[in-house]
């Protein structure tokens, strides 16, 4: 059998394999013992069912682009070195939650009692069936036409790639390429990505689901540190950090835990409490 014959058989036999792998599990997955993610069902179904959910995704990026649109004014760029002028803008944006809806598979997890996975993760990004966030290809692509460069800057594995562009070219995103997505090499923290688009372009906003997405200065940190970590970053948001909501999970819930490996018993615990009441 020809190489380039046998690699294509080969790489059709592993995308089947996947897609299988997650509609019904290895034996290994069966064994796994179950857990409980119902405490998760109300910000899934936030995300897919709530108008109020999609009312806020649209107001992000109606105000993302507002501020663009504000960059172009020269009066507005005053406080500026002329270096900085002179650069190129650009925008660096998280993937999932961000511009990509990964509920679905969220909803899996729940519906088989699963925790989160690598397997089953990989497997829902070779599907390439991720939607768009409610106003997100507007916007990017609006920002694409005026020349700014997009930068897709996420913490999904490398392996990933391919499959994570094309998802982002199927929902109709421009300009997707392989300089312009960044994925995780070997640290979630997106400092290094950034310093590396900061070299060339200036970075005229941020838009993620979590605050590690927008600085290291919220990473680690404990719920109350959080707190005033964005009481001190104030004026950031709306303007140069545009978020997006994300009930399902984030630092935010890791934040509640201490960032600790915990039990599921543990992690519940830990949840209740954390509940404030009268």
């Amino acid at each position: 059998m020809k190489p380039k014959f046998l690699a294509l058989v080969l790489a059709i036999a592993a995308g089947a394999s996947t897609a299988t792998y997650f509609a019904t599990g290895s034996s290994a997955q069966k064994a796994a013992p179950a857990v409980d993610n119902s405490y998760q069902i109300s910000g899934v179904l936030y995300m897919q069912k709530a108008g109020e959910y999609r009312a806020l995704c649209y107001q992000a990026f109606n105000i993302a682009r507002l501020r663009l649109d504000a960059d172009f004014q020269k009066k507005n760029l005053k406080h500026l070195s002329k270096a900085e002028r002179k650069m190129p803008r650009a925008i660096m944006v998280d993937i999932d939650e961000t511009v990509l809806d990964n509920s679905p598979a969220q909803a899996y997890g729940i519906k088989n009692n699963k925790a989160f996975n690598l397997p089953d993760w990989y497997a829902w990004g070779d599907m390439r069936k991720a939607k768009a966030i409610p106003g997100s290809v507007d916007f990017l692509n609006y920002a694409h036409s005026r020349g700014v460069k997009i930068f897709y800057v996420s913490n999904r594995d490398e392996v990933q790639k391919q499959a994570t562009m094309d998802n982002l070219k199927k929902v109709g995103f421009e300009d997707i390429t392989d300089e312009n997505v960044l994925l995780r090499q070997k640290e979630s923290s997106k400092d290094a990505r950034r310093d590396i688009i900061r070299k060339t372009y200036r970075i005229v906003m941020q838009v993620g689901d979590n605050l590690d997405d927008f600085s290291s200065t919220f990473e680690k940190k404990s719920v109350e540190d959080r707190f005033a970590e964005v009481d001190k970053a104030r004026e950031h948001f709306g303007k140069d950090y545009i978020a997006l909501p994300n009930a399902m999970y984030g630092t935010w819930e890791s934040a509640i835990y201490g960032y600790g490996k915990l039990t599921d018993e543990q992690k519940a615990e830990k949840r209740a409490a954390a509940l404030e009441l009268p």
